[in-house]
This record gives structure tokens, sequence and C-alpha cells, in this order.
């Protein structure tokens, strides 16, 4: 059973990656159909074609190597200039090859090019598929924190201990002489709901927890609910050390008020505005860990060398996804658990795909991005000096800074690859 579970978690985990490469490509086709560039292709996958059927102009299909997508939009780069006879150099001969091919999408296209549309439509059909991302993203952290809810600390009591076990002790059971909780001792019962504390309205358990935090040796009235009558309890918190989430929701330990009680658990719902604030938050991680790229891999490569359990918010690849898909699959959890926790990773996983694609360096999508604005610099530079438009850039120029850009991503895949096989990220501590 747990092998299937596992094989379940890997198989909602490709599916998911799959749907956001194909809703990303579409966030591409839209607009440019939309502003009537040519789209010959589009297809999920690489290498030889499983299907495809084409539907008016454009083939639409899979291919055998679900690592990607990509969308054929005619005339990417203006068309080529003339070149003499003289001996090509390697670059060169890759440069023209691009250009030939480029060349080919602008012949079957005529005026339907892409280099042809204003700037601003170039920016909006490069950016459609990172935006896609995005909106997928929010969509599933949307569902998962307003439709399933999160888990959080209630004001209602689970447990009250009933003693204060001496510090630097590991038993947990009570002794003859040991002092009374301060919550014990003032009658605090388990299913109580406290409902203010210090005169002060709490609708959480971090609320009610800070003011007793701040009260030690104090005495306060915390008013409750019990069996759905109204009750005050006066409870005076000893100073203890303790540990506690402060307000920048860091887990410390200090001396603060104690008065010995756990709360229940259950799945709040946030409001809609949660799942956009969670997107915003995955931003900046993953805008994080991009910027320290360098350093990550090469930390990942010392770890895989040296066998040391790597760094669980570093870059993984594909195959850590899947893994980690799969071992929350087979974890015994409740379902809604585990379910939300693969929301989670797939939500995440989406603004990865965005954030990365967003790098300005060809052929990523945010290369793309900076050419056409590179494009209208040039052009708005032209008109405020009076000067006739400028030629197109012709990014084929930069094919050999691109085929490097590739090189390098290829390498960062088989890095990741053979770290998330030989020394994978360990989140449950196997």
């Amino acid at each position: 059973m747990t092998v299937l579970l596992f094989i379940a978690g890997v198989l909602f985990m490709l599916v998911g990656l799959g749907v956001s490469i194909a809703l990303h490509e579409l966030g591409h086709i839209i607009p440019a159909k939309a502003f009537g560039v040519r789209v010959g292709q589009y297809m999920i996958g690489f290498g030889p074609t499983l299907w495809s059927k084409k539907i008016g102009e454009t083939e639409y299909g899979f291919k055998a190597l679900p690592l990607g997508g990509f969308i054929s939009i005619a005339g990417m780069y203006p068309p080529s200039p003339e070149v003499d006879g003289r001996k090509k150099r390697v670059w060169s001969t890759l440069v023209q090859d691009a250009r030939e091919q480029n060349d080919e999408t602008i012949s079957e296209a005529g005026d339907r090019t892409l280099y042809r549309r204003a700037t601003w439509r170039r920016v909006v059909v490069m950016l459609g598929g990172p935006f896609m991302n995005l909106l997928l993203a929010v969509a599933i952290f949307s569902g998962l924190l307003s439709g399933i809810g999160v888990m959080s600390s209630t004001t209602t009591v689970a447990t009250v201990s009933e003693c204060v076990v001496p510090a630097g002790t590991e038993r947990t059971a009570c002794e003859p002489g040991d002092e009374p909780t301060p919550a014990a001792d003032a009658g605090l019962k388990p299913g109580d709901t406290i409902t203010a504390v210090d005169g002060t309205a709490v609708s959480t358990f971090d609320e009610a927890s800070a003011i007793i935090r701040d009260h030690a040796d104090e005495t306060i009235r915390v008013d409750i609910v019990r069996d759905g009558s109204a009750k005050t309890l006066e409870i005076t918190p000893i100073l203890a050390e303790n540990e506690y989430t402060n307000a920048d929701g860091e887990l410390v330990t200090g001396e603060v008020g104690f008065v010995g009680f756990s709360p229940t658990s259950e799945r709040v719902k946030q409001p809609l505005w949660a799942g956009a604030q969670q997107a915003g938050d995955n931003i900046v991680a993953v805008g994080e860990v991009i910027v320290q790229l360098p350093v990550k891999l090469y930390d990942i490569a010392v770890d895989l060398v040296t066998g040391q359990e790597r760094d669980p918010d570093g870059p993984i690849s594909v195959i850590g996804v899947g893994r980690i898909a799969g071992e929350v699959a087979a974890t015994e959890a409740p379902v809604i658990d585990r379910a939300a926790f693969l929301l989670n990773i797939l939500g995440a996983v989406n603004i990865a795909l965005m954030m990365f694609n967003l790098i300005p360096l060809l052929p990523l999508d945010g290369g793309h991005v900076a050419v056409a604005l590179w494009d209208g610099i040039k052009r708005l530079f032209a008109k405020l000096t009076g000067r006739a438009d400028p030629k197109p850039a012709d990014a084929t120029r930069l094919v050999p800074v691109t085929l490097v850009v590739v090189v390098l991503m290829i390498g960062m895949g088989a890095l990741l690859f053979a770290a998330d096989i030989f020394n994978p990220v360990d989140l449950f501590g196997q």
C-alpha cells in the first residue's frame, strides 16, 4: 500500500507539472493569436512527436520527453541580412542556422510576425507564460488556504498540565511535591474556550499566549465558555523558561509567563487574499534562491560528494519534486493534510517556473523580453532625436551566448538530477 501511495504522489506531481507547462505555453499562444501573430506549433515535451493534430494553422501535440514545452511563433526576429560567401566560423554558422529557421517561419506568416508588433505586444506575448504560472499558483494557494484552510491552534483547551515539571528534567509525569500549574490551580479544563485574557478579546491561541507571556506573577482575568456558559477565572502566570513563537514567527526559548495548557488545532479558512500573499512570499523566497544560485549549486555539489545533509531550501530537480511528493503521499498523516502538502508543492513549483523564466537571458522568456525592450528603447530614442526608425534588434546574433546559457542549464540540471538521486533532500528525517 505504501508503494502504491508513493507512486500516486509521484503521478500527481507529474500530471501537475504537465498541466503547469501546458498552461505556461498557453499563456504565450493566447496573446500571440490575439495580436494576429502566426503560431505554427504548440508542443508539450521535446524529442520525437508521440501525437499531434493540426487545428487551423497550428499543430498541437505531445513529444516523448516531458521536460518542458514550446510554441513556434512566426518571426521572433527580423529576416536574415544579406551574407557574403566567405568561410564562416562555428559561431557564424550557428547564427546563420538560427536565422534560417526564423526565416522559414516568416515565409509562412507574411506580415503576421512577432518582430513587427509593437514593443508592448511583444512583451505581453513573452510574459504570458510566466503570468499564467503566477495565476495558477495564486489559484492553488487560494484553494489551499481559503478552501481547505490552515492548521491553526485555537483558543479551545485540549489538555491542562497538572504540575510544573522542574526545568532541566526529562520526566513528563507529576511527582509528589510538584507545584500545580496556574491553569490547573485556577480550574481551567479541557474543552474550555478562552474568549478574553486580561480584558482583551482573543480569537487565536497566539493572541492569548502573547498576553499571558507578558503577565508573569500577575493575576489576570481569563474569560472562558464552558458547556455553553460564560465563566471568568483568575490565573496567575508563573515565570518559567518556555518555547514560544515570537512576533517574527520564529520559535525561541525564554523566561515568560506560563500557565500550563495546550490548545486544540483545526483547519481555519483564510481570507481570499491569502493566496496572493502566499504567492508573494514564494516569489521573494525563490528570488533569493536565484540570486544565490551559483553558491547554492556549489553547496549541492559539495554535499553530493561528501554526503552531507542538503539544504531543504535549495533548488531541486523534477526528480526531487517527484520524490518528495511520493514521500508525502505515503505518510500516515490524514488524507487532507497530505493533499494540502502536495498542493502547496505544486503552487511553489509554479512560482519557481515563473521566476526562472523571467531571468533576462536567452532562451528564457526574460531574455526575449529584454530584446523587445531594447528594441523599444532604440525606437523611442530615434523618435525623440528625430531620426529614422532603427532596424529591429537581431537576437540571432546572441546565439553563441544563448548556447552557453543552454549548456549551463544542462549542467545545472545534471547536477540536480544526480543530487536528487544520490543525496536527496530529507524533509522527514528518514
